[in-house]
């Protein structure tokens, strides 16, 4: 017994004292034990990582549709389209043989359309309701009416419908929240006259012009499939609210492509406002024509390669720009203090102001940078 005594004080008391003191040493020094600091981290940041779970996306946009949905209608049209006849027939000795038949026909075509107001004003598409006698409006909630046109605008491809009915739903305007390259969208419309329909993308792309589609181009770009039959129709974001109106589709088949564009839903309120106060859209001029300040261009008329900006090629005779002072071959190179390469972008910018409207522009003249202000005027209606 003595003997088990003793080999307890020699070896097993020793052992503890040194498993204590090991112990202490990595409680108070961990950065000497790089293995054990790298487990202790990797279970921190897998504890930290835990709350991103809280951030993720909806695997639902339930909400979104059921809030947007009953504001989108169908728009039916009718209008009377001419016949084509084959040239023998203008003879009127021929035409009794074939019991002069009539040279016009009715064609229905379908579209969407966004109400905007609890009045009862309606966006769509210009092309829509192009020539039509006719134009009923199918409710979300079964309800179908005519509707009245109460004006167009061409060089967008807007019109306003207005319906008298009560209770009508409308949707929102994403003017507080931006819109960002990325975002998920949903467009909704009536493709194919299939009834309403719900597709989802995401934003391709923003400011896209030069598509040779009207006048003044500024589309959002999506993905989300846009088939004949959605235009006029809405496309929201994630919380319901309006981001555009469907517009066009870039197609070599004449469905989806993936490649669709909607006109931004500020501009279009704009439009919307406008046409119900004054009639019309009211449009910043300034008289002036411009172009692009290309390399090849600059390097024609002995100017450096490096200008970025818009060459004056011409000035309508006491115009706003022509007041300013800008003369024939002047670079500009900003107005309002956004840079100024791209013809479409600036056209854009100025139809945006108000007449009245002050604008600041930069140019090259002689190669050194100076600026004037111009007072914007009013654009007249281009005639139909």
């Amino acid at each position: 017994m003595r003997q088990s005594q003793n080999w307890l004080a020699v070896y097993l008391i020793p052992i503890l004292l040194g498993l204590i003191i090991a112990l202490l040493i990595i409680l108070i020094n961990p950065v000497w034990f790089p293995q054990l600091n790298t487990a202790t981290r990797s279970h921190s940041n897998i504890e930290q990582a835990q709350p991103l779970q809280g951030i993720m996306g909806p695997v639902s946009y339930s909400q979104a549709v059921i809030k947007a949905a009953p504001a989108v209608v169908n728009i039916f049209t009718q209008r009377i389209v001419k016949q084509q006849q084959h040239p023998l027939l203008n003879s009127p000795f021929l035409r009794r043989f074939f019991n002069d038949q009539p040279s016009e026909r009715m064609q229905s075509s379908l579209g969407s359309g966004v109400i905007m107001n609890e009045a009862g004003y309606i966006l769509t598409n210009h092309h829509v309701i192009a020539g039509a006698t006719e134009i009923l409006v199918s409710m979300h909630d079964g309800r179908e009416m005519p509707a009245q046109l109460i004006g167009s605008d061409a060089e967008v491809d807007l019109a306003v419908l207005k319906v008298n009915l009560m209770n009508l739903p409308f949707i929102r305007i994403a003017d507080k929240t931006p819109v960002n390259i990325g975002d998920v969208v949903l467009a909704i419309g009536n493709p194919f006259g299939v009834g309403q329909t719900v597709t989802m993308g995401i934003i391709s792309a923003l400011g896209r012009n030069q598509l040779g589609l009207n006048t003044y181009e500024d589309y959002i770009q999506t993905d989300a499939a846009i088939n004949p039959g959605n235009s006029g129709g809405a496309l929201i974001n994630a919380f319901g609210e309006l981001v555009g109106i469907n517009s066009a589709i870039y197609s070599k088949s004449g469905g989806s492509q993936g490649i669709g564009f909607a006109i931004p839903a500020n501009s279009a309120a704009q439009v919307l406002a406008d046409i119900t106060q004054f009639g019309q859209t009211i449009r910043g001029w300034m008289g002036i024509e411009v172009q692009e300040a290309t390399p090849a261009l600059l390097t024609s008329i002995n100017l450096p390669t490096a200008l970025k900006g818009l060459i004056v090629t011409g000035l309508t005779l006491n115009g706003p720009a022509q007041q300013s002072g800008l003369m024939i071959g002047d670079i500009i190179t900003s107005l309002n203090g956004k840079s100024s390469e791209n013809a479409k972008s600036a056209m854009n910018q100025i139809a945006a102001l108000r007449p009245r409207e002050n604008i600041s522009i930069e140019f090259m003249r002689s190669g050194r940078l100076q600026s004037t202000v111009a007072i914007a005027g009013k654009r007249e209606k281009p005639s139909q």
